[in-house]
């Protein structure tokens, strides 16, 4: 199941065990001798809405096993997307850092389009979560999504993965997988760098049957699974199962619903599959959406809900970048608690490198949760957090900035579905505490406030761009 074509991490591997070696004590390596690592799994949904499982309070949905985790582990409530779009979310989780500084501001655009664009995905430099576990003695798998590039050195079995088994761009049909946008659809399926075909059979169960072949061949390796579902991405695609469950819902609810409880469904198959292969206690599994719910025309202009949160998916108000989040991990991390702290999806690098007592090799951004998990009472990790995407120039990229309560937007967007965008203010100060639903802009009334943050989101910037050289 391994594939090695990234010549630098041998390079890398070698450094770091020499310098390890010398500068570190005997004691340490007979400490950890007998350490039975945990085997990690990162699950991320697609265009997930913010409060769409019913622990977070949907009424209307049907998620017994995402609740399963909440209820055997612990939920975030204030717990933040790294960007409200795909590409960028998923370069933060997977190097801790912001996108900007993961070199990842946008999307990465298809393959006939990547010169026009030049951005071709997350750059090879840049060190992975499954890179740094690989370094570890991790087996690697991507099952699902990756949409961080295209080429060769910029796919996932060149990024730290031993095994992919996914599409490579941004959505597919999950019957014929392909991806569908303007021009003729391309079949958008792998085994490694080897196209195969499934048509017919729907990609949720495919997934499940490959998570568990990696299951199967770890031997007793250690294994790190990231779950990137494709779903409730459109098109909706829930199995006629859940569209009969969900008949009496009008549309997009029902179409969006029945793909989520189908998603929930085969969390719920590897879970089982886990206590199954008494894995269960030895496994941490964390779950979040990677932003927002969609109001694309393809989502027929919506589906999700974000409840009292302003926003949705392309928006860095609240419902774009505030997310479900919860880690499950017996034994280690509470059962049943619910963190209100700031929390970012940075965090989980650092999190899992923590747990796992992983090394890490480069300055991230984001902080192990582990302080705020073990105890409640601890504060945020984050005293300032930032967003920005687009690009590296705040003229022409949607950002954002929040201290405390306090949160700036500059060139703020509001999707509005099949209407036109909501005309906004270019910077829009809000207090979160006193208005959640971000309606009143107090960016005339607290003009201290609005400086105090804007120079603290030109300061940060200069030093990324500064970094970035872009």
């Amino acid at each position: 199941m391994r594939y090695f074509t990234k010549f630098k991490l041998a390079k890398r591997c070698l450094v770091s065990m020499v310098l390890l070696i010398v500068t570190l004590p005997l004691s340490v390596f007979s400490q950890s001798e007998g350490i039975k690592k945990p085997n990690v799994i990162v699950i991320l949904t697609d265009d997930q809405g913010s409060i769409d499982l019913n622990s977070y309070g949907a009424t209307d949905l049907y998620t017994p096993n995402m609740d399963r985790l909440a209820r055997e582990g612990v939920r975030f409530t204030q717990f933040y997307a790294g960007a409200p779009i795909c590409s960028p979310s998923r370069a933060a989780l997977m190097t801790g850092k912001t996108n900007l500084r993961a070199g990842l501001p946008n999307n990465v655009p298809v393959p006939e389009k990547v010169k026009r664009a030049d951005q071709h995905g997350l750059p090879t430099e840049q060190v992975t979560m499954a890179e740094m576990l690989k370094d570890n003695g991790y087996n690697t798998a991507l099952i699902g999504k990756w949409h961080l590039g295209h080429r060769e050195q910029n796919l996932p079995n060149a990024q730290g993965f031993d095994y992919f088994f996914g599409h490579q761009r941004g959505c597919i049909d999950n019957y014929s997988h392909t991806f569908y946008w303007n021009g003729p659809n391309k079949h958008d399926l792998y085994r490694n760098s080897e196209e195969v075909y499934y048509m017919g059979r729907h990609f949720s169960d495919l997934m499940v049957e490959e998570i568990k072949q990696v299951i199967n061949h770890r031997g007793g390796t250690p294994f790190f699974i990231y779950w990137a579902f494709n779903a409730p991405h459109y098109p909706y695609q829930g199995t006629t199962k859940w569209l009969d469950h969900y008949k009496d819902l009008p549309t997009p609810r029902k179409e969006y619903a029945a793909f989520v409880s189908n998603t929930d469904e085969k969390i719920g198959e590897v879970l089982d599959y886990l206590d199954q292969e008494g894995l269960t206690d030895n496994t941490m599994v964390i779950f979040q959406s990677d932003h927002g719910h969609s109001k694309e025309e393809r989502a027929f202009w919506g589906g999700g809900n974000a409840g009292p949160y302003r926003g949705s998916k392309f928006s860095l108000f609240e419902g774009g970048i505030r997310v479900p989040a919860i880690i499950r991990y017996p034994g280690v991390v509470p059962a049943n608690e619910v963190r209100d702290q700031m929390s970012m999806e940075m965090d989980w690098f650092s999190t899992v490198a923590e747990l796992t007592n992983s090394k890490i090799t480069e300055r991230v951004d984001g902080k192990s949760l582990m302080p705020v998990i073990k105890n409640g009472s601890k504060s945020s990790p984050h005293d300032v957090v930032y967003w920005q995407y687009g690009n590296y120039s705040d003229e022409r990229s949607q950002w954002a900035v929040r201290k405390g309560p306090w949160k700036l937007i500059g060139n703020a967007n509001e999707p509005s579905g099949s209407e036109e965008n909501i005309k906004l203010a270019p910077l829009f100060l809000v207090n979160l505490e006193k208005d959640i639903s971000e309606q009143e802009n107090m960016a005339k009334s607290n003009p201290e406030k609005l400086d105090e943050l804007l120079k603290l989101h030109k300061k940060w910037l200069k030093s990324v761009q500064k970094e970035m050289k872009p």
